[in-house]
């Protein structure tokens, strides 16, 4: 699952993003959702999650965002009211494939010095059609 911040706005500088996402992982596990993997850059999320019959993906990426941006605000984290984008992005993945999910994910900042998030998001859905 892919989640961006409103506007794509770089606010989740290289100081918050480790509490962010360490909070993020709390949280996920006090609501029972398997967060396997967790990472981001200036202007959005990854999560690899292990989604099980407890909660629909709707509902894992409400709890996730909607919870996490209140802490951001509760803490006064950023200079201004944060806010998640609405949308989000999400792909099954296989078996097979959570090795390579989970070192991309934990490789983000080093992907995103050479590609946007945009180019990014275009790329998969570039093959998602084909």
């Amino acid at each position: 699952m892919v989640w961006s911040t409103k506007r794509r706005a770089p606010v989740l500088s290289k100081k918050l993003r480790p509490k962010l996402f360490c909070h993020i992982e709390e949280n996920a596990e006090k609501k029972e959702i398997h967060l396997e993997a967790i990472n981001g850059y200036y202007d959005h999320v990854h999560c690899l999650i292990r989604l099980g019959s407890k909660h629909s993906l709707s509902e894992v990426a409400q709890l996730l965002k909607g919870e996490s941006s209140f802490w951001i605000n509760r803490e006064e984290l950023t200079p201004e009211k944060f806010e998640w984008q609405r949308e989000y992005y999400a792909a099954s993945v296989s078996e097979d494939d959570l090795h390579r999910v989970r070192t991309y994910i934990r490789n983000q900042e080093r992907h995103h010095q050479n590609l946007s998030l945009e180019k990014e998001l275009e790329a998969l859905f570039d093959v998602v059609e084909e």
